[in-house]
């Protein structure tokens, strides 16, 4: 019989607050999480060394380093693990530059344990692939157009076999587009765990600018991305995987 008690994903918490640490992993585990645990910047790199981790639940402020300078550290190494950053910082400056170094969503505290189950649930559910066409998980390149995207080093590769690098939040929209070629995605489809702020956050339109600066870059390459009035973004093309 199949029971909610299945081989969950594995998720680490990193958190030099004792108590707040203690607080997620246990909340966690009631969901069946399998949870580890870090205090600090050092130990995480230790669990990430030793462990298959799908989710990263990162405090932005540790004792031995900084949250932002690892995300970005981890994403230049071609770690893909999804990070949720929780900080005391609540700016927009700081929300937008975390996205922007590579986290996947920004959680402020306090925060109700309701509200991060619910993000860890979502982005879990993104990264295995919900949406996705099973070729997707198992090719290393996505065509479309002229270009390919480089799905495991997460850049774009033009047909002399030119490189052009994309930004964490380029990627993840880029991704999310040859998942559903020939789909209007709205703005919370674009990206589904900032669903309750997305609509409001006009961040995603310069990021949709740059990627088809860079697409338009190639000939063949102007507009593969339409903009669909009121409804959102399409990647208007046909994508195969190789």
């Amino acid at each position: 019989m199949v029971t909610g008690q299945q081989p969950q994903e594995r998720i680490l918490v990193v958190e030099d607050d004792e108590d707040i640490r203690d607080l997620i992993a246990g909340q966690l585990r009631m969901e069946h999480y399998v949870v580890s645990t870090a205090s600090g910047l050092g130990e995480m790199r230790s669990v990430l060394g030793a462990e298959a981790i799908d989710l990263v639940i990162l405090d932005l402020n540790l004792p031995d380093g900084d949250g932002l300078s690892l995300c970005r550290e981890l994403r230049a190494e071609g770690v893909e693990t999804a990070i949720i950053m929780v900080t005391a910082r609540g700016s927009a400056v700081d929300r937008v530059l975390g996205l922007e170094l590579g986290a996947d969503d920004y959680l402020t505290k306090p925060f109700e344990p309701r509200e991060l189950m619910a993000r860890v649930r979502n982005l879990l559910r993104r990264t295995r692939g919900g949406g996705g066409s099973p070729p997707a998980r198992q090719a290393r390149y996505a065509v479309f157009g002229p270009w390919k995207l480089d799905l495991l080093q997460r850049r774009l590769v033009a047909p002399d076999g030119q490189l052009v690098m994309l930004s964490s939040a380029e990627f993840r929209l880029l991704s999310r587009f040859v998942q559903e070629p020939n789909t209007v995605l709205s703005r919370e489809a674009l990206l589904p765990e900032r669903r309750a702020t997305v609509a409001f956050d006009r961040s995603i339109d310069l990021q949709i600018s740059r990627l088809r600066q860079k697409l338009a870059s190639v000939k063949g390459g102007e507009g593969l991305i339409l903009t669909v009035r009121s409804e959102g973004y399409v990647l208007a093309c046909i994508v195969r995987y190789e």
